[in-house]
């Protein structure tokens, strides 16, 4: 199909180039295994064989200057995999502005600065507060990039612009893969005199060594301080699209390479760019076809269709403006402009109410105690290095047993040097930590929960008999456990020892609804990470659902992560006398982006989850089969 291309793609051999640039991408291949984990004990040979593969490859491409037919297989590449990338991370554009505060904390990229270049004050905090405008322009420009790639539509800002985001993606997954938490470097920072945290920082000043005063005066004190860097364990590159679909993320060495590999199909744009120009009829069917069939492969992989929907409508529709567009529109430009509403359209939707689709734990089918256990124990190795005593050299061993024994008893001329552990395969963290555990300290309850026939339960159920011992002076009462109380202990002309009462057990100070709401037939949830700022525009079809919910004997509690006091406010305000649980702020956002959100639990399973602007009413959840009576 290529030969319908300009005779100029096939440089001096069609057949050779193609060839060539296969046996690149193997070699690349080659390095990519080569420098993973799981390969370790092959890594010399892959890596070897690699080299000279990829060189092989890239100096015959040179010779036969086969550059053009490179650029236009990484335009198909680049632009189908920026395109899905793009649209998984426009799926949930809060979802990716989360991992971008990670690294615009001061121990995560800012750390680099200072560490690299000695610049103390260096800081990217200023960021977190406009991250998820970041993310969504970033979400944008990939794929808005992606589709220019595939029509081949200013290739020179086309090129300039992927090399320069994979310059920044590059740096984030580099800092990621070589992180070491156990570092240290020094911070300097700039507090109020009369800010809580300036306070804390002098007191702290004068008893840990990590911490110094640089300089204070009546305003603002200036702290130098040894911190730990912040090492992002997931980069984000796909959202939580990897962990949703195949089962985990990319670790970060492999998100580092992925990025390595992406950036050399780049420079590889970027190389031709100057040669490259709006593709022709023939040339968008063929590498329409081809970006398509990764697409489909991509979508195939991350388990959703709509990017293949989304991938034709964008190019298409780019195509198609550019030829019916007019004097104003009918040019590149219209195209990124159409492409561009289309991206904001999509993002304005999610952000409204939901992603598409859900890829985290807490999506509508998954069973939640099935999640809570799916982690996986990691295989280790212990291993010994030793050290000889006259050679210097290191030997490592598997076993101090019979079979090593000449070296690890032999104490004249070996010396132990250290133990290591080798990891054979990592530890898998369940999908839901136990973070997702809402409970309520006892203190803060209060007539709302008590009478709830779960709590009453469990307090009848952790009953202590105590006897109540009252000193005359001051009326004090000391309730002694009736198991430890003994007469003769309490002098009669001090204390008066009162009658036996059953009461909680003091050692108990909050209760846990977690196995409740897992075991309920049916639960209903109401989710919220802040009730001040959460959009309870439609709590009056909330409350109606309570209210049906208390007829039909269905729980119905809020999760939030509000006070005892936060929550009598709300209350006040709405009318709403809804029982309230805490759960941690973290775990409300991973099940949930909308604020409120509403889940109907059905034995743990979520059988409904509707944010806050879909909020159903009864007659449809029943209707649905979401409730069922």
């Amino acid at each position: 199909m290529l030969k319908i291309l300009p005779k100029t793609i096939a440089g001096k051999s069609l057949v050779l180039n193609s060839v060539l640039i296969i046996v690149n991408l193997i070699g690349l291949t080659l390095l990519l295994f080569g420098y993973h984990e799981a390969f370790e004990e092959q890594a010399f040979v892959l890596r070897l064989i690699g080299y000279l593969v990829f060189l092989a490859g890239l100096i015959g491409i040179a010779v036969f200057q086969g550059w053009l037919l490179f650029a236009y297989i990484s335009r198909v590449l680049v632009g189908g995999l920026f395109i899905v990338s793009g649209l998984i991370k426009a799926n949930d554009p809060k979802g990716f502005s989360y991992k971008l505060e990670e690294y615009f904390e001061d121990g995560a990229l800012a750390y680099r600065v200072k560490d690299l270049l000695g610049w103390e004050t260096f800081s990217l905090e200023f960021l977190i507060e406009h991250a998820l405008w970041l993310s969504i322009v970033i979400c944008i420009v990939e794929i808005i990039l992606g589709v220019l790639a595939i029509i081949g539509a200013k290739m020179r800002l086309t090129a300039w612009s992927m090399l320069g985001m994979m310059v920044f993606f590059t740096l984030l997954t580099w800092h990621t893969s070589k992180c070491d938490p156990f570092t240290t470097f020094r911070d300097v920072d700039v507090y109020a005199v009369d800010s809580q945290i300036g306070q804390i920082k002098i007191t702290e000043a004068k008893t840990n060594e990590d911490v110094e005063i640089l300089e204070q005066t009546a305003t603002h004190v200036r702290v130098a301080e040894m911190k730990k860097p912040q090492c992002v364990d997931d980069c984000g590159c796909f959202g939580d699209a990897m962990k949703g679909s195949v089962g985990r993320s990319l670790t970060p060495n492999e998100s580092f390479w992925k990025d390595i590999i992406l950036t050399y199909l780049v420079i590889m744009l970027f190389i031709a760019r100057l040669k490259m120009k709006p593709n022709t009829t023939k040339e968008n069917i063929i590498m329409v076809s081809a970006s398509m069939l990764l697409i489909v492969f991509l979508s195939w992989l991350f388990t959703w269709n709509f990017p293949i929907l989304f991938g034709l409508a964008s190019i298409f529709l780019a195509l198609w403006i550019k030829r019916a567009g007019g004097k104003w529109l009918g040019n590149d430009f219209g195209a990124i402009l159409l492409i561009t509403l289309l991206c904001i359209a999509f993002v304005t939707y999610v952000l409204m109410y939901i992603p598409i689709r859900d890829y985290r734990p807490y999506a509508v089918g998954s069973d939640l105690r099935e999640k809570m256990n799916d982690g996986e124990d990691g295989i280790y190795k212990t291993q010994f290095i030793y050290t000889h005593i006259v050679t210097n050299k290191d030997t490592l061993i598997d076993a101090l047993d019979a079979s090593t024994e000449s070296i690890w008893k032999d104490t004249d001329n070996w010396k132990w040097k250290e133990t290591v552990q080798k990891t054979i395969k990592a530890a898998k963290l369940p999908s839901i930590t136990d973070q997702f555990n809402p409970k309520l300290n006892f203190s803060a309850m209060t007539e709302v929960e008590l009478r709830l026939p779960v709590v009453k339960e469990f307090i009848a159920m952790n009953q202590v008999q105590q006897v109540e011992v009252i000193e005359k002076s001051s009326g004090n009462h000391y309730p002694q456990d009736l198991e430890d109380f003994y007469p003769e202990d309490w002098d009669e002309e001090h204390y008066i020892i009162g009658d036996t009462i059953e009461r909680l057990d003091g050692s108990i100070s909050e209760m846990s609804l977690l196995e409740y709401i897992l075991d309920q037939p049916q639960i209903i949830l109401v989710v919220s990470r802040d009730v001040n700022t959460g959009d309870f525009s439609r709590i009056q079809r909330l409350k109606e659902i309570h209210e049906n919910a208390v007829k039909n004997n269905i729980p119905m509690f809020l999760i939030s992560t509000a006070s005892k006091e936060i929550i009598a406010e709300f209350r006040d305000k709405h009318q709403w006398l809804i029982p309230n649980f805490i759960n941690d702020e973290t775990e409300i956002k991973a099940m949930t982006r909308a604020n409120p959100t509403l889940f109907i639990l059905q034995k743990g399973v979520v059988a409904g989850k509707y944010p806050f602007r879909s909020t159903p009413k009864w007659e449809s959840l029943l209707k649905n089969n979401v409730i069922k009576l």
